[in-house]
């Protein structure tokens, strides 16, 4: 099942199992659990730690297999073959269900082992998606440390009855207890602040107590991560408030115009930024939403559960979301055919017909991804012509599942109260108003900065980016911005992190000067 060198990564992994554990598989008699069997089999050969059993039990998913502590039900079960992204989740959950110590804040493990309650997680996946290992990883970690948590990885592909019964048209789907808990990328802060009654308001007052801040760095991405580096260089008192660390590039698939770095994915990416940040001494406060802004000698930032961070200069690098249609049905039907991520939920339409919203690259790439996977591809464009660059162009074309529309605006998504099952365009040319039936639509038609909290407070432009001047420097004094939320043009990787280290310098430099 693993190859040579998978297998000597692996074993080199479980050489830091501290106790042992036991396997304990689910089977039928379908390929699916020979294969999950061949990679059962490949993992104890790799410690003598590791043992394995077959549990055959009448209400267990099958395949299946648990992973236990000798003589206990920790609660960690994958229902499926855990490879392509989840593979590493696979590995985490041996380790630390085997005693290895999380890579997690102290704080975050404690709020864990302190958690009341029972909670049966089921978390539905695609092997392809890069969101789903994050939701997994955080819910094994609680499993692992929580007898009161339960979490079963469910590969939707293989279980579609399960998928089709509960009307789950993206993943990562999280199910507790039976009911919906959440959709798509949740870290395990996040996922502990959803279900630990009182975390908001401790929250809150840890924050609160904490000192003025020489820089505020307000958002993790790129650009984001570079202002906090380049501030805690100069030895400085730095913080990062971020709704999530790595910002939009957890969302990115394929990086391949990162200079120096021919090509990686948005997480990887991402956990390096992490990692670089933290190897500073860099106060990171995540899974928080800041919400107003105060500017004054020392300038206020507040918190969506009510804390307020102080900084005598805040970097605003809060990046940008994915553009909405803003048309009837997008929002009723968001998660139940309407999509974002081709990678992340393209699988669960295997067969079906859908729709591309977007004639740039990410719309014609996730037409050529998709096209390999549905039954057939309908690319809407509201200009005359596509925007994308010619070789993706050439590439889309010579699809024969793909169809291409120019000069149209969706008017209006339809659906039967669960589900999306089509959508109606204006034919800008004719006014003729046509309608396609389809099983799910990607919309892919750029971004919008996330700067709704900033309004009436710092100079915006009327696409409601945040005005900057050559430093990096608003409006308003000690006040800096950077990357996709600003007015720089060109919304790229490479750029944000420039314009972060700029304008973290220029922050340097006014803390400098106000001080004299």
């Amino acid at each position: 099942m693993l190859d040579e060198n998978l297998k000597t990564q692996l074993k080199a992994y479980l050489e830091r199992l501290v106790n042992p554990i036991e396997l304990v598989a689910s089977t039928d008699t379908s390929s699916a659990s020979l294969e999950m069997m061949a990679l059962l089999n490949d993992i104890i050969a790799q410690s003598d730690k590791i043992s394995l059993r077959e549990d055959n039990a009448a209400n267990v998913r099958k395949p299946s297999f648990a992973v236990n502590r000798i003589g206990e039900d920790t609660g960690v079960r994958f229902a499926g073959l855990p490879m392509g992204h989840e593979f590493t989740s696979l590995v985490l959950a041996l380790l630390q269900v085997g005693g290895y110590p999380p890579k997690v804040e102290p704080e975050v493990l404690e709020q864990i082992e302190n958690l009341q309650g029972k909670f049966d997680f089921e978390v539905y996946i695609s092997l392809f998606c890069h969101n789903c290992p994050d939701v997994v990883q955080a819910l094994n970690l609680m499993a692992a440390r929580n007898p009161g948590v339960r979490c079963t990885m469910i590969d939707g592909a293989l279980f579609q009855d399960e998928v089709n019964e509960r009307q789950i048209m993206a993943v990562p789907s999280v199910f507790v207890n039976g009911e919906l808990f959440g959709n798509g990328r949740m870290t395990v802060e996040e996922i502990l602040a959803k279900v630990d009654t009182g975390a908001a308001e401790r929250d809150a007052e840890r924050l609160n107590a904490k000192d003025v801040f020489d820089v505020l760095v307000v958002g993790g991405g790129p650009a984001g991560a570079a202002a906090a580096i380049y501030a805690a260089r100069k030895g400085i008192r730095t913080g990062v408030v971020a709704d999530r660390f790595g910002g939009q590039v957890l969302d990115t698939m394929g990086i391949e115009n990162f200079i120096s770095v021919k090509e990686t994915m948005g997480p990887k990416l991402a956990a390096s930024l992490e990692e670089h940040v933290k190897s500073y001494d860099v106060d990171i406060m995540n899974a928080q939403r800041a919400t107003k802004l105060i500017p004054g000698a020392v300038t206020e930032v507040q918190l969506e559960n009510g804390a307020i961070l102080r900084s005598k200069t805040v970097l605003i690098a809060t990046g940008a979301r994915w553009r909405e249609m803003n048309v009837p049905g997008e929002q009723e039907y968001r998660g139940k055919g309407v999509a974002y991520c081709p990678h992340c939920d393209g699988p669960l339409f295997k067969g079906k017909r859908v729709a591309v919203i977007g004639g740039g690259n990410s719309g014609v790439e996730a037409a050529i991804d998709l096209a390999g996977v549905v039954e057939h591809v309908t690319l809407i464009e509201f200009d005359s012509v596509l925007r994308a660059d010619a070789v993706l162009q050439k590439k889309l074309y010579s699809m024969p599942n793909v169809t291409v529309i120019v000069s149209a605006l969706t008017t209006e998504v339809h659906g039967d109260g669960q589900k999306m099952n089509g959508l109606t365009y204006k034919d800008r040319n004719s006014n003729e108003l046509i309608r396609l039936e389809l099983a799910g639509v990607f919309v892919q038609i750029g971004l919008l900065p996330n700067t709704d909290w900033l309004k009436d407070t710092i100079a915006l432009s009327p696409r409601g980016e945040i005005e900057i001047d050559a430093r990096g420097q608003t409006n308003v004094a000690g006040v800096f911005a950077a990357g996709d939320c600003t007015t720089v043009p060109y919304k790229q990787i490479i750029i944000s992190m420039g314009e972060g280290a700029k304008a973290s310098l220029a922050a340097f430099d006014h803390l400098i000067r106000s001080s004299v």
